[in-house]
């Protein structure tokens, strides 16, 4: 058993694409917790279909490395790897509340990005210690110099503190190792003092019941212990005690400053709750640990089962998918084109995306998300507020003195020659810039005030190609600002359809309108009458297209005869369009409700 001054916990937080999930493969390959696998397999941690797909990390993910270092001592190495993407943020913070270390990964030929900064800060709140490391620096375009003064000039570290490695050869792997026993602290919890566990993640399995995933703090827990959850006072008999090495391999105890799971037979999903403190019932701890900040979704969408029989399995998915996602809000909801569903919070659009793939492939079902929206707050002439982030309870336009939109605090920083590109993007997107700081002769910081709606659909992909790649983006949520909203009906043959309505700003309504009728008539089939798709602000239309009618040709029996017989055929025709136009309900498929909430980009 190593004791706790031999152990180090320490996570990996770095700008998207950084390098951090190839630098943790390197570390789990060099502890030989991996032997023969194919040259495809890499990204050892990243074990979802979606993340390999997209190049992506989403879940934090743990993995003890043993370690002999140099002087021949042994060491217990807790690795957390993290998500480097603005929207997955959250699991960033639980990843570092679990750890005393962090190396802060910088790209040898990009430096320090937007992302870098806010992982930085993350870091110091929570008052780890901190390694630099300047990865990909066998890249030709690799520039340390660079790199080493932006350590010094723009994070305030120590730049004769930053270790260098190319996590693709594994250049400079053993130094690292070296690094992280030598400088980040040992954890400082007792054996002795009453078990004190911190949960930072979970997961379900179908045969054991819920994984906890946690970090111990003081004490120590195993198999037989009665141990209470202080949130929710729930108790349960622990079955099992394990750690993670890319599989879960069970110990007799887990002690103070380890990083492992534990299984309870826990079937209630609702007893689990990411910062919940587990401890024993015959010893237990006085107080609760501080646990994570609240985390407040800022995309709201509703999800809808395509089969109304699916409902119970849906339910059943998201309940699930919340126990590894600690950041999914839902509630119950209903519609009248597409029947009961779940309103949910989300953290941006990527989250969104990655919540929909995942409800598809792990639990194979079929699903309709409505348009997303941000949440507004309307001012009513009564003086009452209400917040709303669902289209249909929008009130009447006549009850409201005015509404008021969430704004963000957006942190671009972009090499010089693409300045006056994203200048113009963020004008276009009603941007109003607080701040412009040259960080060194090539890289510029530009902060803006923007509205977090129009930040949602294709800000990022429209950044991203502008700059070619080279500009990073990060925002924080700051507070309400008033605005012109109306809200958006889609009317199909003259009725609406409330899963299509959306909130927009007064200014984009029109040409949002034109584009959501230009995407339905493309989907919606045609029929044996004319189909009027029209976008309305209340009573009056601001767009429309219409799907023309099949023809059928009643005059093909006629051989030559008199005209009048034929327009007599076209006449009874015509009227019977007219009385099926009456009675006509028109079938929206699938597919309709997914092109509307694709972006221009898409196309």
């Amino acid at each position: 058993m190593i004791d706790t001054a031999h152990k180090r916990n320490f996570c990996i937080i770095a700008h998207i694409d950084h390098g951090k999930s190839t630098l943790a493969d390197r570390f789990i390959e060099r502890a030989r917790l991996v032997t023969s696998r194919g040259p495809a397999q890499t990204q050892i941690l990243d074990n979802m279909d979606i993340e390999r797909e997209r190049g992506i990390t989403i879940k934090s993910q743990a993995v003890t490395i043993p370690y002999t270092a140099a002087d021949g001592e042994e060491y217990e190495l807790n690795l957390v790897d993290t998500p480097g993407h603005v929207d997955f943020t959250y699991e960033v913070s639980r990843a570092i509340s679990s750890c005393e270390g962090a190396l802060l990964l910088i790209d040898a030929s990009q430096g320090v990005e937007a992302q870098t900064l806010a992982n930085l800060y993350l870091a110091m709140e929570h008052n780890l210690e901190i390694i630099p490391v300047i990865n990909k620096i066998d890249l030709p375009s690799a520039d340390i110099p660079a790199c080493l003064h932006q350590i010094d000039h723009d994070l305030g570290l120590d730049p004769d503190s930053a270790c260098f490695v190319s996590a693709k050869t594994g250049e400079g792997v053993d130094t690292l190792y070296e690094a992280i026993v030598n400088l980040i602290p040992p954890p400082d919890g007792k054996k002795e003092d009453p078990l004190k566990a911190l949960i930072f993640d979970s997961h379900y399995d179908p045969y054991r019941g819920v994984i906890v995933h946690c970090r111990l703090f003081s004490g120590s827990m195993h198999p037989g212990d009665i141990i209470r959850f202080m949130h929710s006072g729930a108790e349960y008999k622990v079955e099992d005690t394990g750690i993670f090495q890319l599989q879960l391999v069970s110990k007799n105890e887990l002690s103070a400053g380890d990083v492992g799971y534990f299984i309870a037979g826990i079937k209630t999903i609702s007893d689990i709750r990411v910062g919940d403190t587990v401890t024993r019932v015959d010893n237990p701890a006085d107080e609760p640990m501080a646990g994570f900040k609240e985390v407040k979704p800022v995309v709201f969408s509703s999800i809808y089962p395509v089969d109304s029989n699916d409902y119970e399995e849906l339910q059943d998915a998201i309940e699930r998918l919340k126990l590894n996602d600690a950041s999914l809000v839902y509630e119950k909801d209903s519609s009248a084109a597409l029947g009961f569903g779940f309103r949910c919070g989300f953290l941006g659009m990527l989250h969104l995306e990655v919540v929909q793939e995942r409800i598809e492939r792990e639990f194979d079902l079929s699903i309709v998300f409505t348009s997303p929206s941000v949440r507004y707050i309307v001012h009513l002439k009564n003086g009452e507020t209400v917040e709303i982030d669902n289209p249909l309870e929008y009130p009447d336009v006549t009850r409201i003195d005015y509404a008021e939109e969430p704004y963000i605090s957006a942190d671009i920083i972009t090499p010089t020659q693409y300045v006056g590109p994203i200048i113009t993007l963020c004008l276009e997107k009603r941007g109003v810039q607080t701040g412009m700081n040259y960080l060194d002769e090539k890289r510029v910081e530009l902060i803006y005030e923007m509205p977090l709606a129009e930040v949602l659909f294709d800000f990022y992909d429209r950044l991203k190609s502008i700059s070619r790649g080279y500009a990073s983006f990060d925002y924080t949520v700051n507070g309400y600002n008033r605005t012109e909203l109306v809200r958006l009906d889609i009317l199909v043959n003259g009725e609406p359809v409330d899963a299509l309505s959306q909130l927009v700003f007064k200014g984009n309504a029109q040409s949002r309108g034109r584009v959501v009728c230009e995407r339905l008539k493309k989907e919606i089939p045609r029929q044996q009458f004319k189909i009027a798709i029209q976008a309305a602000i209340g009573g009056q239309i601001i767009s429309r297209e219409t799907v023309s009618a099949f023809r059928k040709d009643v005059t093909a029996k006629c051989y030559g005869g008199d005209i009048s017989r034929k327009r007599k055929l076209l006449e009874k025709q015509k009227e019977g369009k007219k009385r099926m136009k009456m009675v006509g309900n028109v079938e929206i498929p699938q597919s309709a409700f997914l092109a509307v909430l694709k972006t221009d980009e898409d196309e």
